[in-house]
């Protein structure tokens, strides 16, 4: 009788906690899903609406272009709120309010950079019809903020914050992060300062090419086909820009329609206007181009006074007093001096301040002149207000033409000779300005019918300014055209067989170079004929499989030792990745190939014993990873993804449902696909300028940020197949309409 009673109460407890965990479910993650049906008033001057289709994706149609803005800011609030505010947080240096202490150190940088100082600079520096758009999109999201109180996405409430309004220098600073995210390379200025000291200089600036990535083809992935080689005699535009992933994703998919604009694509969230994608005439893609828009200067800095030599003259620092908030514990304050070059940064006993492009610069915001733009010419007019950061835009329009643009605010130089400049005292190493647009790479319907863009170098060896970054090896670029020059006769939806191309052409020439020393060399040890045997019969594919595997780690102790060979005992700084693409990631695959190629006698004097001593270490180190037979090996299972939610993957037992992963990836450094276990294609992109609608684009996981959504990660397996959705544009099949009625 007890034991029934037991049974009894255990199970009306069990009953409880499932219906208040069911509540809770409701109330904190259901409840904040927006309503994307029905009709509300709001400040819009006529009758708007935010019909979705079954992606989820908004398309917006409105009687003025400010309300167009306006209902994007708001749709864009509805499926991203809680990212668009971690963004401008992340830009601010605010993040420990909300995370604590953890998040301190991230905050402190963002605030030495003075990106909120910027961001308040820029807004107040804006002209009034860049001003518009900007201000149109805040009053979306705070439309949507201000009904939306006392619903607000699960993340707010785990973290028990409530968000501010949105204002014009919150999407500034959104637009500010992501510079900073694609032009920061003055951490691959200390690595390459760490291994001068005490290296030799002539083999430090070998490892660290200012025009690495080959001469050019005006060319991250992004490609136009002309006409004659397709199957529709008209243009295919395709882009698939690689990025550190995240969920949500780094995009969302967006229509904006509007008298003098109807344009689809996808967005930044936090920004107005479409990014990339295509209008009813033209369209256009991007990919970084690298180009070095930092510096890094020894400053001779008094600590104490923030005074400083400049030009053999005492300056005075301007002194800038930071209070950081940090949830949970007292606030942390700290001082940063600025020279005349920049914020400084103490390394060592050394004072090094960073001079950046954008801080040199006023901002202007062309996107919108960029998505109404019908031609060419008004394209790159738009361009040539764009401020950064510095990308490859490749371009085709409805009357079948193509094109090339370089754009952004790239500072002159009078030299790239690698080292950190002290105090400017001969001007050597002042900037001299900014290049031109009218001299920026460009190309307009080349005779080839093909550009391809891939991060690699598109500045000729006869440029007038002096060219220096971290361009890519051509490795991607020459594959994709060789790829897309093999035949004629492509259509849309078989751009997605060359983006997810795994061909690596440096991977190979590895795997030749270590057969060919262990068949003139030789070497006994366990297991590594048959290695040979698998690198021999390879076919070059960085998929699953041992072969990839060998030779990415074989790869890996190459760095090593050659950073060892430049500067003794810091090969493995050499080895270490400054940034999420991985600065000398893009750098080492061009000092190696050519090492091995050329074999200089001044760097070793036994390739082949190098390249064996670079393989028994590899094969050790990959025993220790996946086991002592190598044919069993895996490089998937090494190359594997998990793209995990910064807040809710933290929660006990359920959390790893919010992320995606843990998947095997194909692909490398080196190949079309680009990929680590960091970064990927952020969206793929392909633009039939034959019948707009049958245009494809799709996003890793979905458009919304909110978990119990449907389209939180709806769009991850068609990703993963490799597969795109089209496009709708001018026939939308619509799943919901939203009204909006004015006020």
């Amino acid at each position: 009788m007890a034991l029934k009673r037991l049974l009894k109460y255990l199970n009306i407890a069990i009953a409880v906690a499932l219906v208040v965990a069911a509540v809770l479910v409701y109330w904190l993650a259901y409840r904040p899903l927006s309503p994307q049906s029905g009709s509300v008033k709001a400040a819009v001057g006529a009758r708007a609406i935010i019909e979705r289709d079954a992606l989820g994706v908004p398309h917006i149609a409105a009687g003025s272009i400010e309300d167009a803005l306006f209902l994007q800011g708001y749709a864009t609030a509805q499926d991203r709120l809680w990212q668009m505010d971690v963004l401008r947080r992340a830009s601010a240096g605010r993040l420990a309010e909300v995370f604590g202490a953890v998040a301190l150190e991230t905050d402190r940088e963002a605030r030495q950079l003075r990106m909120e100082r910027l961001a308040e600079r820029y807004a107040a520096g804006l002209s009034d019809a860049d001003r518009a758009p900007l201000a149109a999109y805040a009053r979306g999201v705070n439309a949507y903020l201000e009904t939306h109180r006392n619903n607000l996405p699960l993340e707010f409430s785990l973290l028990r914050y409530d968000p501010r309004p949105w204002s014009v220098k919150d999407s500034l600073l959104v637009a500010l992060y992501m510079h900073r995210m694609l032009s920061s390379t003055w951490r691959k200025d200390l690595q390459k300062a760490l291994l001068l000291q005490g290296g030799d200089a002539a083999k430090v600036n070998f490892l660290f090419p200012d025009r690495a990535g080959g001469e050019p083809q005006p060319g991250s992935n992004a490609w136009v086909l002309a006409g004659p080689r397709t199957a529709s005699g008209r243009p295919l535009l395709a882009n698939d820009p690689h990025l550190e992933y995240s969920i949500p994703g780094t995009w969302h998919m967006v229509h904006l329609k509007a008298p003098g604009l109807d344009v689809t694509g996808v967005a930044l969230p936090g920004v107005p206007c479409v990014i990339l994608g295509h209008n009813e005439r033209i369209g256009w893609g991007v990919t970084n181009l690298h180009f070095d828009v930092q510096d890094l200067y020894i400053e001779k800095l008094d600590p104490q006074k923030g005074a400083y030599v400049f030009a053999g003259k005492l300056e005075q620092a301007h002194l800038e007093r930071e209070v950081i908030s940090v949830k949970g514990g007292p606030p942390v304050q700290f001082d940063a001096w600025v020279t005349r070059h920049g914020p400084v940064f103490r390394e060592g006993n050394s004072f090094l301040a960073l001079r950046w492009v954008a801080a040199e610069t006023d901002f202007a915001f062309p996107m919108l002149d960029l998505n109404r733009a019908a031609n060419f010419q008004e394209f790159t007019a738009a361009l040539a207000r764009y401020p950064g950061p510095a990308q490859n835009f490749v371009y085709a329009d409805v009357d079948g033409n193509i094109g090339y643009q370089a754009a952004g605010r790239l500072p002159i130089r009078k030299t790239f000779d690698g080292s950190l400049p002290v105090d400017g005292s001969t001007g050597e190493f002042e900037w001299q300005g900014f290049i031109p647009f009218e001299q920026m790479p460009r190309a307009y319907n080349p005779p080839s019918g093909i550009v391809v863009t891939a991060n690699q170098n598109p500045f000729p060896e006869s440029y007038p300014y002096r060219v220096g970054g971290n361009f890519s090896a051509p490795f991607r670029s020459q594959q994709i055209r060789q790829l897309l020059s093999k035949r004629q006769g492509w259509r849309a939806e078989q751009m997605a067989t060359v983006q997810r191309d795994v061909y690596s052409a440096f991977s190979v020439m590895l795997a030749r170079q270590i057969v060919a020393a262990y068949d003139r060399r030789g070497v006994a040890s366990p297991g590594l004929a048959d290695a040979v045997k698998i690198l021999r019969n390879w076919n070059g594919q960085m998929d699953g499989g041992p072969a990839p595997l060998i030779v990415t780690l074989v790869y890996r102790q190459l760095r090593k030792a050659v950073g060892d060979r430049a500067s003794p005992g810091k090969g493995a700084e050499y080895d270490v990745p400054m940034s999420a693409g991985g600065d000398s990631v893009q750098l080492a695959p061009v000092a190696i190939e050519k090492l091995l190629r050329e074999r200089p006698k001044d760097w070793f004097s036994d390739y082949d014993q190098l390249l064996l001593r670079a393989f028994l270490d590899a094969m050790e180190e990959g025993r220790g990873i996946q086991g002592g037979n190598a044919s069993k090996w895996d490089y998937g299972t090494y190359n594997q993804l998990v793209i995990a939610h910064p807040v809710l993957s933290r929660l006990p037992l359920v959390g790893k449902y919010f992320n995606i992963g843990p998947v095997e990836q194909t692909g490398s450094t080196t190949t079309v696909q680009q990929t680590t276990p960091r970064m990927g294609p952020s969206m793929r992109l392909a633009v039939d300028f034959a019948d707009l609608d049958k245009s494809l684009l799709i996003i890793p996981a979905g458009e919304s940020g909110q978990i119990l959504s449907g389209h939180y990660k709806d769009q991850w397996e068609a990703w993963s197949q490799g597969r795109g959705f089209p496009m709708q544009f001018n026939k939308v099949e619509v799943k919901s309409r939203l009204v909006f009625e004015p006020e």
